[in-house]
């Protein structure tokens, strides 16, 4: 029994001994590296930048109003479309005091003269009518009166005009009536009723009540390096894609390139605007950010090859065409234009043939 153990635990030694060997002499061995095989073909070649940018409407202006004032009432929302001197807020006026003093003072001056006016129109009708004064004087007399008339007139408009903010010979068009200048969509109208407002002048901006844009004529507003902006020009086709709107693009063309550079990040960038193209039934909102694609050269119906299977050596450039028994010859060739992924030979190879690629990986 004893040597029956024996055999066995010898015969696993033995076992353990050779695997341990064939393992070794296995991991000795060199791997076969095996190398895909690229077929040179025709195709076009395409050097592309992307540029970031947002897309805006043309025309978008601030709405504001004509003099200061409380806002009593808003006709329009936000998203609602506006025609051009349509209403869209209603104020309450706040007289500036000094005007309105001022305004006052014309009025009571305007009526001092009035009545002076009147006065020596009626003194000279009676001479005139005893032939006692000429016809040219009496007309001066009564230009003068004329003139007084329409300067009360005048005064008692401005101040109705600074008080109520319209007179009575000018209803229609009363400027506590904020209308729009132009046609378009109402984007935001960032005041609320009760809110006061000002008018625009030389120490600000005044209250924007409302902003409209016209939405079917937008562009693409984005900024460009300056190593790229040389190959850009006035007319270029665009492919623009807004993040926001999943497997949509549409078509623009380049029509703006900024003379004169921005400093961002400590790089030149160029502004450049695209018009946009777009189809009346997508909804495209102001301020979506967007890609603008450029094409900047391009080759069409070219031999190319994957840039994967050059070799460099120095400022030659090499291929390894295949062999029909399998090896390979290093070939040089001359290389045009690159996207990156393909590049374009010039010579060196035809059509068909095949050169090894990347290694393949198990």
């Amino acid at each position: 029994m004893k040597k029956f153990s024996k055999y066995i635990i010898t015969a696993l030694i033995a076992l353990f001994v050779i695997g341990t060997f064939s393992f070794l002499y296995k991991q000795s061995r060199p791997e076969e590296v095996r190398y895909q095989e690229i077929e040179a073909a025709v195709s076009d070649i395409q050097r592309t930048t992307v540029v970031t940018g947002k897309i805006i409407p043309r025309n978008e202006v601030n709405v504001k109003p004509q003099i200061n004032g409380i806002i009593a009432e808003i006709y329009k929302k936000a998203g609602e479309q506006v025609q051009e001197n349509e209403v869209i807020a209603k104020l309450k006026v706040i007289p500036d005091m000094n005007s309105l003093s001022s305004a006052q003072s014309r009025v009571r001056l305007s009526e001092i003269n009035l009545k002076q006016a009147q006065t020596n129109y009626d003194r000279e009708k009676a001479l005139y009518d005893k032939q006692l004064v000429s016809a040219d004087e009496f007309e001066k007399v009564l230009q003068a009166l004329n003139q007084a008339k329409e300067e009360r007139s005048a005064a008692q408009d401005a101040l109705e005009v600074i008080r109520d903010g319209v007179s009575r010979s000018n209803a229609t068009s009363s400027s506590t009536l904020v209308r729009s200048t132009i046609t378009g969509l109402i984007l935001d109208i960032p005041v609320k009723v009760g809110n006061s407002v000002i008018q625009a002048n030389t120490m600000n901006d005044g209250t924007t009540v409302a902003t409209v844009a016209n939405m079917n004529d937008l562009i693409f507003d984005g900024n460009v390096d300056e190593t790229e902006v040389g190959s850009l020009s006035e007319g270029l086709p665009v492919v623009i894609t807004i993040g926001a709107l999943q497997n949509y693009s549409f078509d623009a063309t380049l029509e703006y390139i900024s003379p004169k550079a921005v400093e961002s990040n400590g790089a030149n960038q160029f502004e450049i605007k695209a018009a946009v193209t777009v189809n009346s039934d997508q909804m495209i909102r102001s301020g979506y950010s967007a890609n603008a694609e450029f094409v900047l050269e391009e080759a069409k119906g070219v031999l190319s090859l994957p840039e994967s299977t050059l070799e460099f050596d120095g400022d030659d450039t090499y291929v390894q065409v295949l062999n029909p028994d399998g090896s390979t010859t290093r070939t040089k060739v001359e290389t045009g234009l690159s996207d990156g992924v393909n590049i374009e030979i010039k010579s060196g190879v035809t059509e068909g043939t095949k050169v090894r690629g990347s290694k393949i990986v198990e």
